[in-house]
């Protein structure tokens, strides 16, 4: 690259687009080489690419868009910087964590299926065995990412922060702490937006549709969310505020627990932001 361009390595951006786990190696050999890197949205790249009229797709066509895209966007665009180890560890915990609580699930499904479907002994006991082994590991792992969390002590510290909040206990302030320290968000909207919890309004004229989510976003997030927040729908005050207020305009029971759930995503950016335990607004 260095000899193609005859640039020095601090002198070349480089925009790639984020492809789940499999372009962070590539990042890191890049940032260690000198060069500005910038990760890129790859829903936003498409929509760049579809605005300016590319229909086909090929990798020779794809780095000429994101060439473009960069070019565009230049000024809107982040430079990545890696993050701690002991983030990126904790990052690569949790996902392993989610991956087996997804077998965990599905060999529950199959349980039901194969009870329903009167299968011989051997394939009910087969899955029996295999959910105990999911489910011992799932605990081992658990514990060694509070272990881990609680050997940093800025990691532990945000975490008590996290479990101020009313309607936060240890399964949700592992997400939220993972999520918070995986990106340099701007704002609370913006850290919201990630997980795909900011409504999408569509007006134009005099119509006016209903607000809808956003959609993509961190599922695995979302899903331990919402029991939490229809918790704190309940015993947090800011957040049963926000419920009464919504009631009081005719709002859905699903939208109130989007919503507080975004609140709560919001509220746990403010105090790992700040520094500060929570304290409820709502006298």
């Amino acid at each position: 690259m260095f000899k193609q361009t005859g640039e020095a390595p601090s002198d070349i951006h480089v925009v790639l687009e984020a492809t789940s786990v499999y372009h962070e190696h590539l990042t890191y050999a890049l940032y260690e080489a000198g060069i500005q890197v910038y990760v890129a949205n790859p829903a936003r790249t498409r929509d760049f690419a579809k605005s300016e009229g590319f229909l086909s797709k090929t990798d020779k066509m794809d780095s000429l868009v994101l060439a473009l895209y960069a070019k565009e966007k230049h000024e809107r665009l982040h430079r990545w910087q890696p993050e701690a180890p002991e983030i990126r560890q904790l990052r690569a915990l949790m996902r392993r964590l989610e991956a087996l609580e997804k077998d965990h699930q599905r060999e529950q499904n199959r349980l039901e299926k194969a009870e329903f479907a009167q299968s011989s002994d051997r394939v009910i006991t087969s899955i029996k065995e295999m959910i105990a082994a999911l489910e011992e590991e799932i605990r081992k792992l658990k514990q060694d990412i509070d272990d881990h969390i609680d050997g940093h002590p800025q990691l532990k510290k945000d975490r008590a922060l996290l479990r101020s909040i009313q309607g936060v206990g240890d399964v949700v302030s592992r997400e939220l702490l993972s999520l918070i320290h995986s990106r340099r968000f701007q704002s609370a909207k913006q850290c919201a937006a990630f997980v795909g919890l900011v409504p999408m309004h569509h007006e134009s004229g005099e119509s006016k549709k209903p607000a809808k989510r956003q959609r993509g976003g961190r599922s695995s997030v979302r899903g331990k969310l919402y029991m939490a927040a229809v918790t704190a729908c309940t015993h947090n005050r800011d957040i049963h505020a926000l419920r009464m207020r919504m009631e009081a305009r005719g709002k859905s029971g699903m939208a109130i627990v989007v919503a507080a759930m975004r609140k709560m995503v919001q509220i746990a950016y403010g105090v790992i932001k700040h520094q500060q335990a929570y304290t409820p607004q709502v006298a």
